[in-house]
C-alpha cells in the first residue's frame, strides 16, 4: 500500500488512495474511508455481505487526518475548481471532493483505488460505489457506431445513448440456467425494449419475442417490465440469438460491430461413461457451444467419438468440469490434440466423369474445377462459373455446392478441414435423361480430391501470438522458454509494470509452457496467448496425433 512509486509504475498515472487499511495481511480488519472519515468493517459471519460503519478510533485519527490531507492536496493540484477552495483555506465538502475525483478519473489524470480482501469477500461494496461515483455513465461516452444495413451503400450511422431513440442492443453473452433456460445478456445502446414484445435480430434477419426481462444481481433475478438505453439485462425467449448479435428495429436496422472470435486450436475426445449418457452429453454440448462461440464439437466419422475443440487446455478443462459438475454428465476425456488444417499451395485444374447404374437407373455427371490457394486468413471460397441453362435444375447446383463444402471440411490427405482454399466449378456435363443430384454429389467429391492432390496440399499447424509480461531481470529466461519451443521473438516493449515480450510459437509446442514460465521467473511472469494464423507444419504429418 505504501509503495506509491510501485503503484504508479503499474498504471502509468498518479494513484489516489481513497481508503487506508486497518491492519495488513493476516491482521487486516477493515478500512478507513478518507472521504467520509469513517471506519468500515465487514462481518465475517455472512462472508462480507454486510458491514458496519463507525467513527475513527482515537488512536488512528491522526494517521487518517494525515492521509486525507495528502488526498485533498493531490486532487487539488490537478483540479482548478478545487485548487481555488484549497488555496483560500475554505472547507472542502465530500461532494466537492467526489466531483473533482470524478473529473480527474475521466480525464485520465488519476486512478482512484480502494482496498479489500478478495479471500474474505471484504471491500466489494465500496468498489461498486466507486465505479458508480467516478467512472463515466453510458450517456457520457461517444455514440455507438453501426452500419445501416438497408441502404444500398454501406453507411455508418451514429446512435446516441438516449431512451427516446430507436431500440438498439447487443447480445454480449449467453448463459444457461437450469430453471429459466437460455439467458441472453443484452447491453442497450439506445431506445427501450419491453417484456412481451417482438424485436428484430439484425444478424439473423428474423423477428423474436422477448418473453421476460430480468436484472441479474449475483444469484438473484429481479423481473423488469422494460430495459432502456445504458442498461444491461437478461432476456428470456430469444431462441435464434447468438453472442455478438444486434437486436433492434426492423424499420431502422443498424448492425453493431461484431466481435471476432478466434478459431479453436486444441481438441480432446469425449466418451460417455454409458450409452445412457450419450444423449445427455449431446444436449449439454449444444448448450455449451451456444454459450461460447470459441467452443465447437463434432463426431469423428471414423471412431464415433465426440471431439470438442477450444482455445487451450484450461478452456477445455473448465468446460469439461462444467459438464460434470453443473450438468451431471459423466464422461472420459482423452489427451489434448492440436487442431490442424489442410490447404493447397498451388493452382490446379481437374475434370471427372461419374457413371453408375443404381436400382436399374443410370446416374451420370461431369465436373471441371479449378482450385487455388487464397491469402492467409481469407478462409474457403466456393464459386460456380459454369454456364447455366434453363434445362439444368437448381438442385444440381445446390448438390454440387453442398458436396464441395462438405469436401472442404473433410480435408484432402489427412482428414483435417481445409482453410484458405478456393474451389471454382468452371464447367459441368449435364444429361437431361441420366444426370441426377446424387451423381453430381459423388462426382464433386471425386474431382475435388483429384484437383487438390495436384495442387501441392500441405498440412498446416496453428501458430499462437504470445505476449509475456515479466520483470526485466527475467527477460532472457522467458525468451529462452519461447525459442526452445520453436517460437520466434517478434519484439519487446518496456512498460511501467515491466517488460512485455511479443512472440509467436506453434501451439503443438506450447503444452506445459505456463508451468515452465512460472518456474524460471519465480512466479513473477504472466502470459496471454491467442490464435494468430496457420502455417505449414515443417515435418508434415509428423506427430499430428
Amino acid at each position: 500500500f505504501f509503495q506509491r512509486k510501485g503503484r504508479r509504475a503499474r498504471v502509468g498515472v498518479e494513484c489516489a488512495a481513497l481508503q487506508i487499511p486497518i491492519g495488513q495481511g493476516q491482521d487486516f480488519e477493515g478500512v478507513i474511508d478518507l472521504l467520509n472519515m469513517k471506519e468500515i468493517r465487514w462481518n465475517a459471519e455472512d462472508e462480507g455481505e454486510t458491514f458496519t460503519v463507525t467513527d475513527i478510533a482515537p488512536e488512528r485519527k491522526a494517521d487518517a487526518d494525515k492521509w486525507r490531507a495528502k488526498l485533498v492536496d493531490q486532487i487539488a493540484s490537478a483540479d482548478d475548481a478545487l485548487a481555488e477552495l484549497y488555496l483560500d483555506g475554505k472547507e472542502i465538502t465530500v461532494d466537492q471532493l467526489k466531483a473533482a475525483i470524478r473529473r480527474e478519473t475521466i480525464g485520465r489524470l488519476i486512478v482512484p483505488f480502494v482496498m479489500g480482501s478478495a479471500r474474505h469477500n471484504q471491500g466489494v461494496q465500496p468498489l461498486i460505489d466507486a465505479i458508480v461515483d467516478y467512472l463515466p455513465a453510458p450517456d457520457e461516452v461517444p455514440p455507438a457506431v453501426g452500419l445501416h444495413v438497408k441502404r444500398d451503400k454501406e453507411e455508418q450511422i451514429e446512435v446516441p445513448c438516449k431512451e427516446t431513440g430507436m431500440p438498439l442492443g447487443l447480445v454480449f453473452k449467453i448463459t444457461y440456467d437450469q430453471n429459466m433456460g437460455s439467458l441472453c445478456f443484452v447491453r442497450m445502446y439506445s431506445g427501450k425494449i419491453s417484456a412481451g414484445t417482438q424485436i428484430y435480430n439484425v444478424n439473423k434477419k428474423k423477428r423474436e419475442r422477448v418473453n421476460r426481462i430480468f436484472r441479474i444481481n449475483a444469484d438473484k433475478e429481479e423481473p423488469m417490465d422494460s430495459v432502456s438505453a445504458g442498461d444491461i439485462a437478461a432476456f428470456i425467449g430469444l431462441k435464434l440469438a447468438q453472442t455478438g448479435d444486434t437486436i433492434g428495429s426492423e424499420g431502422m436496422p443498424v448492425l453493431l460491430e461484431q466481435p471476432k472470435f478466434p478459431q479453436p486450436v486444441i481438441s480432446v475426445s469425449l466418451e460417455p461413461e454409458s450409452l445412457a449418457e450419450r444423449d445427455k452429453m449431446n444436449q449439454t454440448l449444444d448448450i455449451l457451444s451456444h454459450e461460447d462461440p470459441t467452443f465447437t464439437y463434432h463426431e469423428d466419422s471414423e471412431t464415433g467419438q465426440l471431439i470438442i475443440s477450444g482455445m487451450g487446455e484450461l478452456h477445455l478443462d473448465v468446460l469439461v468440469t462444467r459438464m460434470k459438475d453443473d450438468f451431471k454428465v459423466q464422461c472420459r476425456v482423452g489427451a489434448p490434440q492440436v487442431t490442424y488444417r489442410e490447404a493447397v499451395t498451388a493452382a490446379a485444374d481437374a475434370s471427372e466423369s461419374y457413371s453408375r447404374v443404381l436400382g436399374g437407373r443410370e446416374n451420370t455427371a461431369g465436373i471441371t474445377v479449378h482450385v487455388e490457394p487464397r491469402a492467409q486468413g481469407e478462409g474457403n471460397l466456393y464459386t460456380c462459373t459454369a454456364k447455366r441453362s434453363d434445362n439444368i435444375p437448381d438442385e444440381i447446383f445446390d448438390a454440387m455446392k453442398s458436396a464441395f463444402e462438405a469436401a472442404l471440411q473433410s480435408g484432402i490427405k489427412f482428414g483435417y478441414p481445409c482453410t484458405d482454399t478456393a474451389v471454382t466449378v468452371t464447367a459441368i456435363d449435364y444429361n437431361e435423361l441420366t444426370s441426377t443430384s446424387f451423381a453430381f454429389e459423388a462426382c464433386a467429391a471425386q474431382v475435388f480430391d483429384k484437383a487438390c492432390s495436384a495442387a501441392s496440399p500441405q498440412l498446416l499447424e496453428p501458430v499462437m501470438s504470445v505476449d509475456i509480461s515479466c520483470p526485466k531481470e527475467f527477460v532472457g529466461d522467458a525468451m529462452s522458454q519461447v525459442t526452445a519451443r520453436g517460437g520466434i521473438i517478434m519484439g519487446q516493449d518496456s512498460k511501467p509494470s515491466g517488460e512485455l515480450i511479443h512472440a509467436q510459437a506453434p501451439m503443438a509446442k506450447m503444452f506445459g509452457f505456463s508451468t515452465n514460465l512460472r518456474s524460471v521467473t519465480q512466479g513473477r511472469a504472466s502470459f496471454s496467448m491467442e490464435f494468430s494464423h496457420f502455417q505449414v507444419k515443417p515435418d508434415g504429418l509428423g506427430n499430428a496425433w
